[in-house]
């Protein structure tokens, strides 16, 4: 029996991180809410994340794909963008002229792509060049694959996280690619410059040119294609002989642009409706605008009181904290009707579990994401998001994952020991940072095995040896064993650390009936973040099917 007047519910976005928070509700309380989402882009929703490794030619646009929301009460409108929001009579316009009534809505516009104002970077009507492309969404991703047979070299701006998959993925096709860093150190935000010195090496390795320091002073159009990019010394390296070259400009020669260098909040919905915005849309520890607590914003749009990574984790914890919330507000649709639930056995939100009964996955992946916690708690510095901010970048044979206290920050007033192995001529460089007892940070590049081991020690909090030069290369914690051996790890190895997916929760989702990879995938949302993890999910449920094979039916 349905209990409860359905609560309207409006996402703006059909993003992951949108498309996650309709999923997150939906598996609390499928029957509670009316949900309309107004999604931009007229495709399904897809792994933003893997976009780099669909211009490297590693993965299909199709395997991208996430599944649709399957529920009675979802309407998912695609191609439609909101145009305004009336918080006076609660509704969403959009541009095909509906209108969406709404009890709460939540803004997941995402971020768009920093376009620099250099000279040749526009044309007349304000689009971009032909052969210059940012890679932000599955549209680019196409036009940068196309653009790759007949453009022999390519030029990538911006030497972070993004760049530097692009210009992996690039020399992957065999283009000769050239990296424009406007600074010294590559990922200055994650690594220190002895870490972005071995990365280098690794990326001249690949045969790309590193070009850090400079800038790019203007991009060089022909006929209304973009031919090349005209590159300046910035001011920190102009005039210095240390340099070497002594240049001061040249001009590089490509057909094929790609920037990236950071993105920008969508915030102009949210703020033609009013509603406070900095960087991006400010909000409250609990997701809503002080401005209005009917009003949501999640994700890259999002500017929560202790800022924002524009790392998906981040999000996808965002949409899980913010489904809590909204399922804790729904109330009975009348006092009669609390009178009749009075007679029925209460049920949790999240399907806790009872005697006879498993807890749902949402809860037993939410608690182990958070440390045996159903929420993260808030402390006086606000949502603790430890897991949320690993980083790790898909750089074909470059291994970088960098995670909580690393690179150039260090936070004053907190007792920390660093520690680190710097082998620069193997492409090595890892540093753990420790704070009583506890792995609060680390970097490693050049050894995945070692890195696996950190992000599991640190996303679960395990005390560390007292000694921590050993967690420089000893295994800390039980990795995810390969798929040939399975036998061999326990239950509570971490398999898919995007969302916290052990072997135990795969095995449980396949002892209740499930029975191919894409039904545990979900069940689990296992492989859905990085995608890293594919092969040993793979592996894990031939497995676990072979062995339910191999056991006689009881006589």
């Amino acid at each position: 029996m349905n209990l409860r007047v359905p609560v309207k519910v409006v996402v703006v976005g059909f993003g992951m991180v949108g498309s996650r928070l309709v999923d997150e509700l939906l598996r609390r309380e499928p029957e509670a809410f009316d949900i309309t989402v107004l999604g931009a882009e007229p495709y399904e929703p897809y792994n933003r994340v893997l976009l780099s490794d669909v211009v490297a030619g590693r993965t299909d646009v199709a395997a991208i794909t996430m599944p649709l929301p399957d529920g009675a009460r979802v309407n998912v409108r695609r191609g439609v963008t909101a145009t305004s929001i009336d918080r006076e009579s609660r509704t969403v316009i959009a541009d095909d002229g509906s209108s969406h009534a709404y009890d709460h809505v939540v803004l997941a516009t995402g971020a768009a792509a920093r376009i620099p104002p250099i000279p040749g970077l526009r044309t007349s009507d304000g689009s971009l060049p032909a052969g210059v492309h940012a890679l932000r969404n599955l549209d680019d991703a196409r036009e940068i694959v196309a653009a790759t047979v007949n453009s022999p070299r390519a030029v990538v701006v911006g030497g972070g996280v993004l760049g530097l998959e692009a210009a992996v993925g690039l020399a992957g096709r065999g283009l000769s690619v050239t990296l424009i860093h406007n600074v010294q150190s590559l990922m200055e935000r994650q690594l220190d410059p002895e870490a972005a010195a071995v990365v280098r090496s690794g990326l001249e390795e690949q045969g790309i040119t590193v070009r850090p320091d400079s800038l790019s002073s203007e991009v060089l159009v022909a006929g209304g294609h973009a031919v090349g990019v005209r590159v300046k010394d910035n001011a920190s390296q102009a005039g210095n002989p240390s340099t070497g070259s002594g240049r001061r400009e040249e001009v590089v020669a490509a057909r094929l642009i790609v920037f990236s260098v950071g993105t920008i909040p969508e915030t102009g919905l949210a703020a033609a409706a009013g509603l406070s915005t900095d960087r991006g849309i400010v909000v409250g520890h609990d997701l809503a605008s002080p401005d209005d607590p009917r009003v949501y914003a999640i994700g890259d749009c999002a500017q929560p009181p202790n800022g924002s990574r524009g790392l998906v984790a981040e999000g996808w914890d965002q949409a899980r904290r913010l489904a809590e919330k909204l399922v804790s507000l729904v109330e009975p649709v009348s006092a009669a009707v609390e009178l009749v639930a009075a007679d029925v056995e209460a049920k949790a939100h999240l399907r806790l579990p009872s005697d006879e009964a498993q807890p749902s996955m949402a809860v037993r992946l939410g608690a182990l994401l958070t440390g045996g916690a159903t929420t993260r708690a808030q402390s006086d510095r606000g949502i603790d998001t430890r897991g949320t901010d690993v980083v790790k970048v898909k750089g074909g044979a470059l291994s970088v994952t960098t995670m909580g206290v690393c690179g150039p920050s260090r936070p004053n007033g907190v007792t920390q020991r660093a520690v680190r192995l710097a082998d620069p001529r193997a492409g090595r460089y890892i540093e753990v940072v420790v704070s009583d007892g506890i792995l609060v940070g680390a970097t490693c590049v050049g050894d995945p095995r070692v890195a696996a081991d950190l992000t599991a020690a640190y996303t679960r909090r395990t005390p560390v040896p007292l000694d921590p030069a050993f967690l420089l290369l000893t295994p800390v914690m039980p990795a995810a064993a390969p798929a040939s051996s399975p036998e061999h790890m326990p239950e509570d190895a971490v398999v898919c650390r995007c969302n916290g997916v052990t072997k135990g929760d795969i095995a449980d989702s396949c002892a209740a009936g499930t029975h191919s990879v894409d039904e545990v995938v979900r069940e689990t949302r296992a492989t859905t973040g990085c995608g890293s993890c594919k092969d040993a999910v793979c592996g894990l449920v031939d497995w676990l099917r072979e062995s339910k094979e191999a056991v006689p039916e009881p006589a």
